[in-house]
This record gives structure tokens, C-alpha cells and sequence, in this order.
């Protein structure tokens, strides 16, 4: 009765994005107008190729934007690894995590856009592509994509599954509740991200038989290349910081930087040779940002301009993509943005724990939460929560006490190795066991 139930708003869905396709292109046209969209690639967001599929088994992964991109790449080179004869599908949604990730993937995986939820578009994409198993990445849950590939005989996986308060609230609505429990009857293997995630996934009845816990793969903190251009240019930067009390904003929202900016200011009155570094989760905003404090007299040092850091210099605002982890190996202190107003979700701090920075974020962490209290479960040092307020207050201490500076960059660095280890090798395993061996037996 409820497959039958879910299966009726699935058709009222299936026809309501098909009869507002011409707008959603219409829009898509606007984005691409606004160069939201990649300027020659854009067709592949209507389930257009740019490339050809080759012979043999392929899997598809798929995320939505740069984080969970990223993410997926550890389980992407291990099933290269362990599995040579399989191609790789990768697609995203955004044009900046398309900037970043292109140049993070093994040489051999397929790229693409991911295609709209529309059903011609998807049925366009999987005809071409005929991907054997799809690797759907967080709360990639469309509804289109997933009956389609069920259709199909896809076999399904959500990697790293999640949802917000909110998505989930919504989700459980009575008149949606049918749709999402259809939706996820179709997955062969659910790996939450947390204990919390799997029971909200339970609660939408998806079958505990497919539920299992392999830990966050955020942990998986994968290794790139640097060229030799960006290694002298990090080489340089990490010369003009030498000597400098140095500490950094990463991943700031608009607002947030009047927080940072202050906490700057009341910093600068006890450390003359301070150098703040801010990183907005948008380049535009970290130019904003710069030009507003240039019109009031501050010297700021920009990134995409290839300015030096000056004795005077006191802030550098990063205005570039997929160097976060890198400037995380540059500063001793990393305070997380996203997470220093209300409403606000927070980011991932397991890669500045990674670098072996001071961890410090703001009380609201959002779907994050969980990773604040795993680590403060294994040392109640490793991530320090603090109000915008008390700011300054908090990364003056790490300045002017070094034995807590110390035990707090330790602190970090162990509690990432204790709930890092193993994460890709457990998640291979469940996919070889629910999907990966039944190519074995496909022709």
C-alpha cells in the first residue's frame, strides 16, 4: 500500500518537472547568461555527453558541489585500484567544484556535469553513459535520477548519506513520506555518515538491512599534486610569514567577516606583527572584502592579484579555489567559518585538524555537529568552540601560551589519525560486498 502510495506522488513529480521542463532550460539559459555555468559545457546539464562511453562496466559518482567532490576522491582511486577494469564517471553540479575537482581526479576518469532531475534529461544521460552501479554522494536524493536508475537495474549506493534538520522535517511530511520511503527501497547499501544520520534515514523507512557505518569520509583527507609553479609560489608565501603571529578564517560567509575583522583588530593591539588570513567560501566575497578594507586605509594583500605580504601588511584574503588545504599547512591556527551565526551550518574541520592547526569554530555547526563531538570524544582538546565574542579572547591565549598551543595542535592532529584510519579500506569492502561482486557476474 505504501510503494503503491509513493509511486503516485512519484508520477505527479514525474510529470510536474516534465511540464515545467522548458522553464527549468529557460533558467539554466539565464545561469549560463550570468556565468553560473560552464560556458562550453553547459549542454551536459541536459543529459548531453562530451564525451563517449567506453567499453566495458562503469560506475558513476556522483556529488553536487566541491566538498562532496572532494570527498569522494579517496573512494574513486581505491576502486581504480582494486578494480582496473572498471571505468569512472565522475559528475558535479557547480562550476566551482568543476574548476577545482578537474585537476584533483586521477587522469583517467570521465568528468562531467551531473544532469538536471528532469525525466528526459536523466533518461538521455543514462542511455548514454548505462552505468552499472551509481555512487550517490551526502544528500544527492533526486527523485527522477533515483527511479530512473532503478528502472534501469542500476544498483545504487549513498556514500557518506545525510540530511539536514530540515530535509529530513520535510521529507517526513505525510504526503512525502511515501515518495522518499520509495526512493530509498531502491538502494542496495546506505552508509550515513553517523549514527544520528542512519536513524533519520530508518525513521524514512529505509531498511536497516542495507544501513551500515564505515565513519564520516570527510576524514579521508586525500593527497594531490602541486605543481611546481603553486609549490614555489606556497614556498614563498611561507617565507614572508616567517617570524609572524599568524592565524586564519577559513570557509567565511557573508557577515561573518565583520567578526573576523574585529577579531583582528583586538589582536593587533597586543601583536603588532599579526597577519590574519581570510578565506570566504566565495572569491567574490573575499574581493569584497579586500575592497572594503582598502577604502578604509588598511594595506591587504590579495591572492589572485599575486600580491607580497609587506611589514605593513597585516591582512591576506584568498580569493581562489581549492587551496584551502594547502593555506591550512601555512598557519598554526585555523578558526572555521560557517558556523558564527544563527541558522549557519558549519564546514569541515577535519583537514585543518589534518594540517596540524589549532582548531577553533563557532557554536553553530549544523550537520557538523557530529564531527565537533567525535573529536572532542577522543580529546577534549582537538576543537575549541567559541562565540564570536570571545574570538579574540580564545586565539590570543593559543599566542601567548605555548603549552596550550601545543597541546591543542596535538590534540587535533591525534583525534583526525584515531577517526580517520580505515574509513576508504571499510567502505570498499561494503561495496564490494553489496555491489562491486555482482559485476563479476554481469556480462
Amino acid at each position: 500500500m505504501a510503494s503503491k502510495r509513493g509511486e503516485t506522488v512519484y508520477k505527479i513529480y514525474r510529470s510536474l518537472t516534465q511540464g515545467i521542463s522548458p522553464l527549468i532550460r529557460l533558467h539554466l539559459q539565464w545561469r549560463r547568461f550570468r556565468r553560473r555555468e560552464h560556458p562550453l559545457r553547459w549542454r551536459e546539464r541536459l543529459g548531453v555527453p562530451s564525451a563517449p562511453r567506453p567499453t566495458g562496466h562503469l560506475i558513476w559518482f556522483h556529488a553536487v558541489s566541491l566538498g562532496e567532490g572532494l570527498a569522494a576522491i579517496p573512494v574513486i582511486k581505491c576502486c581504480l585500484e582494486r578494480r582496473p577494469d572498471v571505468t569512472i564517471l565522475m559528475t558535479t553540479a557547480t562550476t566551482s567544484a568543476f574548476e577545482v575537482i578537474k585537476n584533483r581526479l586521477p587522469s583517467n576518469v570521465i568528468y562531467q556535469f551531473a544532469p538536471l532531475d528532469i525525466p528526459s534529461t536523466v533518461d538521455a544521460f543514462l542511455q548514454h553513459w548505462r552505468p552499472n552501479a551509481v555512487m550517490l554522494m551526502e544528500s544527492e536524493l533526486w527523485p527522477n535520477l533515483i527511479m530512473c536508475a532503478a528502472r534501469n537495474g542500476i544498483a545504487m549506493t549513498l556514500l557518506n548519506g545525510r540530511m539536514s534538520t530540515k530535509s529530513f522535517q520535510n521529507w517526513s511530511h505525510p504526503l512525502i513520506l511515501p515518495l522518499i520511503s520509495l526512493m530509498l527501497s531502491k538502494f542496495s547499501l546506505i552508509l550515513p555518515l553517523s549514527t544520528i544520520q542512519g536513524i533519520h534515514f530508518q525513521l524514512l523507512q529505509a531498511s536497516p538491512v542495507i544501513i551500515n557505518y564505515s565513519g564520516d569520509l570527510k576524514y579521508a583527507v586525500a593527497d594531490f599534486c602541486v605543481s611546481e609553479g603553486e609549490k614555489k609560489g606556497l614556498e614563498e608565501l611561507e617565507a614572508q610569514l616567517s617570524g609572524r603571529k599568524v592565524w586564519m578564517a577559513s570557509s567565511i560567509h557573508k557577515g561573518e567577516e565583520e567578526v573576523f575583522i574585529g577579531t583582528h583588530n583586538m589582536l593587533k593591539q597586543n601583536h603588532a606583527d599579526i597577519v590574519t588570513i581570510i578565506v570566504p567560501r566565495q572569491p567574490q566575497h573575499g574581493q569584497d572584502i579586500a575592497q572594503k578594507l582598502q577604502e578604509e586605509g588598511i594595506s591587504v594583500a590579495l591572492r589572485s592579484r599575486g600580491d607580497n605580504l609587506t611589514p605593513e601588511t597585516s591582512i591576506y584574503v584568498v580569493d581562489s579555489l581549492g587551496e584551502l588545504r594547502d593555506f591550512y599547512r601555512l598557519t598554526p591556527i585555523a578558526v572555521i567559518g560557517g558556523s558564527f551565526a544563527a541558522g549557519s551550518a558549519g564546514h569541515n574541520i577535519s583537514e585543518a585538524a589534518a594540517a596540524g592547526c589549532a582548531v577553533l569554530t563557532g557554536n553553530h555547526v549544523g550537520h557538523f555537529s557530529h564531527m565537533v563531538a567525535e573529536m572532542q570524544r577522543v580529546n577534549p582538546l582537538s576543537v575549541l568552540q567559541v562565540s564570536g565574542e570571545k574570538l579574540a579572547e580564545a586565539v590570543n591565549e593559543l599566542f601567548g601560551n605555548v603549552e596550550i598551543f601545543e597541546a591543542r595542535r596535538l590534540a587535533a592532529r591525534q583525534a583526525y589519525h584515531a577517526l580517520s584510519s580505515g574509513i576508504v579500506e571499510n567502505i570498499w569492502e561494503m561495496l564490494q560486498f553489496h555491489v562491486l561482486k555482482k559485476l563479476n557476474t554481469e556480462e
